[in-house]
């Protein structure tokens, strides 16, 4: 069984103070740190657990500069066989969709059983890829898994709803799944695996290698643009009400009628 794992390089922005840059459409990246997209490392964990029940070869991909060489290089080291970077220079500007066909266009040049990815992009905050690979390549998909039991040529999966619900559902394969953060514990690399991934392969591609139609990708191909990206104004601050009970009421009752609250 061939499984692939989409990963995704992003900036850590947890406890950084984050700020936009010249162009209005990014982020200053200089003191920032990068890593592999949270959900994305669910999704690699997700894979190698299948790997190690069913002697299964696990291979990642991601769209993006030679600095996502560095993410790579981590899922090597945790227990990915190889690694493919699909160079994004020409793919700047690119939304969801448009990175979907990117990886269509790989995976049809080279097929594989399963495809892994994460449930959300923390960057951007969409969850439109998978979906939208599995339809580019008429395989079935679903999203938010958080267990799999994968057999011969079915799976059974769960998946999380809304209000603390599992559904379960049994998929054929080849198919996209979109793996849930929680349902396990990503492992640490090993030393052992840090050295082993250095002479582990990483093939880099520009898109004409794996026959990409570049005018469904880039900027031209995105059916969404980036206009504009900004931190919102403070317009008003929040008002602490002092006093007893009686107090808080009264004062609080004056408020709503100035607001025109009845």
């Amino acid at each position: 069984m061939k499984i692939a794992v989409c990963l995704r390089r992003v900036p850590d922005t947890a406890e950084a103070d984050v700020k936009v840059d010249g162009t209005g459409k990014g982020i200053v990246e200089d003191r920032l740190a990068f890593t592999i997209n949270e959900a994305d490392n669910y999704a690699l964990e997700e894979a190698l657990l299948l790997k190690e029940q069913r002697d299964a070869e696990v291979s990642l991909v991601s769209v993006g500069p030679k600095e996502a060489d560095e993410v790579l290089r981590m899922g090597l080291a945790k227990g990915a066989a190889g690694a493919v970077r699909i160079d994004d220079k020409e793919l700047q500007g690119s939304d969801g969709l448009a990175l979907a066909e990117v990886l269509a266009a790989y995976f049809r040049k080279n097929p594989v059983d399963l495809v892994f990815t994460g449930c959300i992009a923390q960057d951007v905050e969409d969850s439109q890829v998978g979906p939208a690979l599995a339809q580019l390549l008429g395989w079935p998909h679903t999203s938010y898994v958080v267990k799999l039991d994968c057999g011969d040529e079915r799976m059974t999966v769960r998946r999380e709803l809304e209000g603390g619900f599992l559904e379960v559902k049994d998929i054929a394969r080849p198919a996209v799944v979109s793996i849930q953060t929680g349902g396990n514990t990503p492992r640490y690399a090993s030393i052992l695996g840090i050295k082993r991934a250095r002479t582990k392969p990483l093939e880099a591609l520009e898109p004409g290698a794996i026959d990409l139609d570049t005018s469904k990708a880039g900027e031209a191909g995105s059916r969404t643009r980036l206009e504009r990206l900004y931190v919102p104004e403070v317009v008003s601050a929040a008002e602490m009400i002092e006093g007893d009970v009686s107090e808080k009421a009264g004062r609080l009752a004056d408020i709503l009628k100035e607001k025109g609250v009845s």
